[in-house]
């Protein structure tokens, strides 16, 4: 059920892209309660003009290798849980791919089930 779209600065290499897909996916599964199999992932790389990431906001310094993942998904999942995926996400890509916990910029946004179609031109979670 979730999307996931995932922006960053043009210039990584397709195993770089490929692993933050992956990260993304396993953080989710893990501690959003995601299902196997569910896995419906956009990544754009930007040209530097067309990718802005302040780089103090919050007092947090990022960098211009800032990766921004945004997630639309059912609603209903508690604080607990989001911050459990925020920080499976953020130490797993600093493991794998070395992205600093600071260049992660998460965005949920939660919908209702009746807001999904995955085909047929049917409303699959709608009551």
């Amino acid at each position: 059920m979730p999307l996931v779209r995932i922006d960053l600065a043009q210039g990584q290499s397709a195993e770089y892209r490929a692993a933050l897909t992956d990260e993304v996916y396993n953080a989710m599964t893990k501690t959003l309660n995601v299902p196997a199999n569910d896995r419906f992932m956009v990544v754009t790389e930007h040209e530097a003009g067309d990718f802005i990431a302040d780089p103090s906001y919050l007092g947090i310094e990022r960098t211009p290798k800032c990766v921004i993942v945004q997630i639309t998904l059912n609603a209903g999942r508690d604080l607990n849980m989001k911050r459990a995926f925020y920080k499976a996400l953020a130490d797993g890509l600093h493991e794998r791919v070395g992205l600093r916990r600071e260049d992660l910029f998460i965005s949920l946004v939660e919908v209702a089930k009746e807001n999904w179609s995955f085909g047929n031109g049917e409303a699959q979670y709608a009551t």
